[in-house]
Order: C-alpha cells, then structure tokens, then sequence
C-alpha cells in the first residue's frame, strides 16, 4: 500500500489550491473528494477578490500577495479562471447615515469612496434610486471559483498528485478511511469547509471551527447586464459569525439555531450572463440541517427587488452549502495541538484572496522553512 506525504480532504477552492502547491513543492499528495461534482461554498461562491479590504499589517500583506499572484495565475495554472475587476458597489438604505457608513469603512487598506445618489444609478443603472440614500464604491476582483478550483486540479494533476473521488470515513493516526478503502500519509490535511469539525470531532479531535448555512438563488444567463457587484454596505454576516461563537459547547449539540437568520442582498453577474443572488446566512449546529427553501427564495427575491427591481423576479435555482469561518475573522492553519500529524487548513472568512498565497506560505512551512504568518494562525492559537 502506497504512503503519501500528504493526503488532502476536500476539493474545494482550499483543498485544490493545497494540494497544487504541496504538490509543486515536492511532496506526494493525494487529493479526495466526496463528490464528482461539488455542491460546495466554492461552487456557489460570488467570486469576488476584497484585496481593498485588509485591516490589520497580516491580512494587508496577504491581499497584496494576492493581488500580485492572481494577476499571473491564468498562465501559472494554464486556464482562463476569467480573472478582472469590477466597480465594487456597496449600497447604502434609504434610511441610513451616508457618512456613518463611509466611515465604518476608515480601517480598510483601501478606502471605498462614498457616491451619491445620482453618482451611484450612474454606475448601476439598474439600481433603484429610492432605496439608497448613497453609496460606496472600490475596485473589487472577481474570478469564476469553480474553474479555478477546476484550474488548480488540474495543475496539481499534472505536476503528479493524485485524485480520487471518495468519501472520508474517519480521519487515522497514519491515513483516512473512505467508503472505498483507507489511504496511509504521513500527514492529513482537512480542508472540508464546514464539515471540518464534524470530521475532526468524529476522531475525537475537538477544534473551534464554525459554519453557517449560506443560501443563494443562481439563475441562467440573462441579457440584461449588471455594470458592478452589488452588495450592502452594512453586512450582517461578519456580526452573526461573531456572536454565534460566544459558547462554544453549544456546536456540539445536533439542531440548535443559535441566531435568528440574516440577509445580505447582493448580486454578481458572470462572464456568461448568469447571475447569483443572495445570500441568507443561517447558523445551524447540524450541517445536514434542512431549510425550508420555498420560504428562502421569497424572501431572497424580495429584497433583491427592493434595491434591482428588474433583478428580483428572474427565474433561477436555489442553492445551499455551508460556510467556515473561526472564532476570530482569521483561518485555522497548521498542526492541531497533540496530533502533529493532523493539519486544518479552514475558516477563511474571505477565502477567495488569501487562499492562494497561503497555501504557497503553508507547503514551504510544511518543507521546512519558517513562516512567521502560519504559525500565527495555528489552530492552537485559540486555547
């Protein structure tokens, strides 16, 4: 029985990007995925690069490193991952403070610039003017998530790792056990998004990591054509995120609903003319927690329509998958305490733009070399 370096568990934006930069470095990786097709947070995502966004010296030198990376990732991966900026729009209601809300965004590297009413509908025609009272705007990147994952494998494919699509059973001592056999490494890595606590918690490894139920409505192209990303200035996910982690234990009991559900109304048009509007954040403890769907899309469409009317009663599909994120905004990386040979590499609150340039940091920490950024973001680092 063949013993990797490295096996990595997920196929996501995460474990692809991992798996190509363990790869590249030398190792030998194995690669699983539970699904041929995944219905992940990375399938479902918006897209979009928050490079402007970074708040503290670690995460405005990750969004820089990534900037710079993205910019050449296309010919680095051989693929289109249709990679470009877009005018950024963060909408301001009709009720709110325009000047309160610029000033919510002082801390970022890059400040988003407060535009009218007039100046905003100028920007997005499509924008219903009486349902802001103004609007901030940045240059944002975007790419398309799945082909880029899709990029990733197929790179990591080729410079000699290997992919099996499996579910794992059980995280070992020296492997995994899927439904098909069990695989020995030297080192596992969890890269499962939000069922990465379940996983870890089922080999009896505890580890304070997090999930919300995210839900958007994905529709077919259309022909009307959205000129920005549209989101709302005042986000509610990052503050659900926070206080739904205040007591721990309560993650380990199957069925609670921690908080009330929230809605950030956002849109995002791809190159293909398909929109995905959204998103619902809930915070179930169970990952396989149903959501009554039906009720999900009306409320999604409605407000949608308050702020694009023309947006709100398109036809479209609704999805659901779950999203990670940690106690305190930054991803869980490295070695868990007393299992030196089981890694996470999970929790990214804006995982899109530091992803790649950490995974690079995390495979030439894994071949020896010291990195000051990894070890401040150790899972351990939250005992």
């Amino acid at each position: 029985m063949k013993t990797y370096d490295w096996i990595v568990v997920g196929g996501g934006i995460t474990g692809a990007t991992l798996a190509y930069e363990l790869a590249k470095t030398g190792f030998s990786v194995l690669l699983l995925e539970q699904y041929a097709t995944p219905q992940n947070a990375t399938r479902y995502s918006y897209g979009g690069l928050a490079y402007w966004s970074g708040t503290t010296p670690l995460t405005c030198q990750l969004c820089e490193e990534a900037i710079a990376l993205y910019h050449i990732l296309s010919q680095e991966l051989d693929a289109d991952i249709q990679f470009r900026e877009l005018d950024l729009l963060l909408t301001i209601p009709a009720d709110s403070n325009p000047e309160e809300a610029a000033a919510s965004y002082g801390h970022v590297a890059i400040s988003p610039r407060l535009l009218s009413v007039q100046e905003a509908c100028e920007l997005e025609p499509l924008l219903n003017r009486e349902a802001i009272s103004a609007a901030l705007t940045v240059k944002h990147g975007h790419i398309h998530p799945e082909k880029t994952a899709q990029a990733y494998i197929q790179a990591f494919l080729r410079t000699g790792g290997e992919m099996q699509i499996t579910q794992v059973l059980q995280i070992l001592q020296d492997g995994v056990k899927t439904t098909a056999t069990t695989y020995h490494s030297a080192n596992v890595v969890i890269c499962a998004g939000g069922l990465s606590r379940q996983l870890l918690k089922s080999a009896g490894i505890p580890i304070k990591l997090y999930f919300t139920h995210a839900e958007i409505i994905e529709t077919p192209p259309v022909d009307m054509r959205l000129q920005t990303l549209v989101m709302p200035a005042h986000l509610q996910r990052f503050k659900l995120e926070a206080e739904s982690t205040q007591v721990d234990e309560l993650w380990n009991e199957l069925g609670n609903e921690l908080l009330p559900p929230i809605l950030d109304a956002g849109v995002v048009q791809f190159q293909d003319g398909s929109l995905r509007l959204g998103q619902i954040s809930r915070v179930l403890t169970d990952p396989h927690g149903k959501v009554n769907s039906k009720e999900s899309e009306k409320w999604l469409q409605k407000n949608i329509a308050q702020t694009l009317p023309t947006l709100g009663n398109l036809p479209g599909t609704w999805h659901h998958c779950l999203v990670a994120f940690s106690s305190d905004k930054l991803p869980l990386i490295g070695a868990i305490a007393e299992f030196d040979n089981i890694h996470v590499f999970s929790g990214f609150s804006n995982p899109l733009v530091i992803v790649p340039p950490l995974a690079a940091r995390f495979a030439n920490f894994a071949d020896g070399k010291e990195d000051e950024i990894i070890a401040q973001l150790s899972p351990n680092r939250q005992k």
